[in-house]
């Protein structure tokens, strides 16, 4: 041991000497001889091996204690990882492998079974590690990594990717949770991220040809906009793809192979694609978009703006009429007694009859109900549709709810129907709503003046144009909503007895049509209601079935006397 000590302390000494005398051009030879110090290199071969490693960059004090002291005294404590890496085994301790160690099962996986020794560890970043890690997590997982090796992903590592998905990538490295746990990168609701970290970027998906609409494609579907909505059961990636025996859709063993899909999907939707096959999956605009859906899209985003932006200006050149009128021209008093005025008050005009004014209130609730909902679910990160959210659990009251006003609003529209054959009074009522030879002409008129061209206001019918249009567009919205919806209800019906086209083309129908009800509602029907400024703030007539008119309205519309003899 003395000699030992004296050859020891000589080496030492040599390197202060060869220090000295090299000086300042020689620092970094001395920097080297201090990152792996002689006296320990000399009995022990780890720093050897250490400087080939990972922690290559350290000395050996950084980890060892009392290392200085020859011999080394007992019971030195060997060196814990979370000294230096808090935060990994802050990650671990919470994980399953840090769980189960706890618990007493010492076979459980620590730092120096994944990552090797301390002294010839790999850097974890580098291309060996990675191409480790399925043979690293096989040492327990022996039949899920058999599974991984021959799915798409282990192919691709076994091909020389390194940037294939490994188990560490899904699953993650020190904090590996449980698929249950709500915090795992597995879980149900966060397999989307999981997936998407790799089929949603742009630059992975064009570096190695895969398709770069997957994750966009899956968003706008049902399954992503529930799931987007905190649905717990609804499928998602792996319900489909698989999970580690992910295989490309040319498999013939794969579970999206055309030949499987009605087996996977049946898994949810019983019966599906057993009568026709199952078209295409992922469904995104642009060039692969079905030719049946671009149409449907193409004709929706023409007859919206066209259709609404009509509106605007009709309704728009109305109130500038009206305001321009009220605000600067008061009628003379012999126009206002001509049209009925005499000083009372405006004279009550009949519109809707006491069981129509039910309807309305019943079909404008349930509308009312079927917008907030329905749009809910396709943009659930805005603030009207928190609310809802906030009801999600178990069971989506959402779709509850949007049901229930579904089915109130077909009951509605039934009733509507029935009532007209049922009752001559009603019956009548209805057929004011008939179309006739002067509506394009008032329609014309109207409008025309409206934007300006003309002095005098058209003649207009009581039910005119305005109110027939309106009447009709709700009969034809009604029967394309609850046709559409009810192919879109009945899901699991329709993709056995249909193809899965018709899904797509009703979902969106469905969504286009509701943007154009409800802008419709919004400029047509509320300025005639609220905005009108004849009948502003409200026309009461859903309530009381009588329209009033303020004194100057009443002058407008009205047909011009007769002349007089002679004249």
């Amino acid at each position: 041991m003395r000699n030992r000590a004296f050859h020891s302390m000589g080496l030492r000494l040599g390197s202060v000497f060869l220090g000295l005398l090299a000086g300042a051009a020689s620092a970094p030879l001395y920097a080297a001889a201090e990152a792996s110090p002689p006296e320990c290199t000399s009995c022990h071969e780890q720093g050897q091996k250490l400087a080939k490693s990972a922690h290559a960059a350290l000395t050996c004090d950084t980890c060892h204690e009392s290392h200085e002291k020859v011999p080394h005294p007992a019971n030195i404590p060997k060196p814990v990882c979370a000294a230096c890496h808090a935060d990994q085994a802050g990650d671990y301790a919470m994980g399953v492998h840090g769980q189960a160690r706890k618990g007493g099962n010492e076979g459980a996986p620590d730092c120096s079974l994944c990552h090797g020794g301390a002294h010839e560890l790999l850097a974890p970043k580098s291309q060996a590690f990675r191409a480790a890690v399925p043979d690293t997590c096989g040492m327990c997982h022996t039949l899920v990594v058999e599974q991984f090796r021959g799915s798409v992903h282990g192919q691709a590592l076994a091909r020389g990717i390194t940037q294939a998905p490994l188990c560490t990538d899904c699953h993650g490295e020190h904090k590996i949770l449980k698929h249950t746990n709500a915090d795992s990168s597995v879980n149900a609701s966060n397999i989307r991220d999981t997936c998407g970290s790799c089929h949603g970027d742009v630059r992975l998906t064009r570096k190695f040809g895969m398709p770069s609409d997957r994750l966009v494609s899956f968003d706008s579907s049902f399954h992503g906009l529930a799931a987007k909505s905190g649905s717990q059961t609804v499928a998602n990636c792996a319900s489909c793809h698989g999970v580690h025996d992910i295989l490309p859709s040319s498999d013939a063993k794969s579970m999206v192979n055309p030949k499987n899909l009605p087996k996977t999907c049946g898994k949810c939707h019983e019966g599906a694609g057993t009568r026709f096959a199952i078209s295409q999956v992922h469904v995104a605009q642009g060039a692969a978009e079905p030719e049946a859906l671009k149409w449907v899209r193409q004709f929706y985003l023409l007859i919206i703006p066209v259709t609404i932006g009509l509106m605007l200006l009709h309704q728009g050149g109305d109130w500038i009429r009206k305001v321009i009128r009220l605000r600067f021209q008061k009628p003379p008093l012999h126009l206002l007694r001509a049209a009925g005025y005499t000083g009372d008050g405006a004279g009550p005009e009949f519109r809707m009859l006491p069981f129509e004014r039910i309807q309305h209130a019943v079909l404008a609730l349930s509308f009312l109900t079927l917008v907030w909902t329905g749009f809910a679910l396709k943009y659930p990160d805005q603030w009207w549709a928190r609310p809802l959210l906030l009801l999600e659990g178990a069971h989506s009251m959402r779709s509850l709810i949007h049901r229930v006003a579904a089915a109130v609003f077909i009951g509605i529209s039934v009733t509507h129907l029935v009532s007209l054959i049922a009752s001559r009074k009603l019956r009548d009522h209805w057929k004011e709503m008939l179309p006739n030879t002067n509506d394009p002409r008032e329609a014309l008129s109207g409008f025309a003046y409206n934007l300006g061209l003309g002095d005098h206001p058209p003649v207009r019918s009581p039910h005119s144009y305005i109110e027939k249009a309106e009447y009709w567009a709700v009969v034809w919205g009604a029967i394309v909503m609850i046709a559409s919806g009810t192919l879109l209800w009945a899901n699991n019906l329709s993709m056995k007895l249909l193809p899965k086209a018709w899904l797509d083309i009703s979902t969106s129908v469905h969504f286009y049509e509701a943007v154009l009800a409800t802008l419709a509602i919004v400029v047509w029907h509320f300025y005639s209601i609220i905005f009108d400024p004849d009948v502003y703030p409200l026309n009461t007539a859903f309530l009381t079935g009588k329209m009033v008119k303020k004194p100057a309205a009443l002058i407008e519309h009205q047909k011009p006397p007769a002349p007089a003899a002679g004249d």
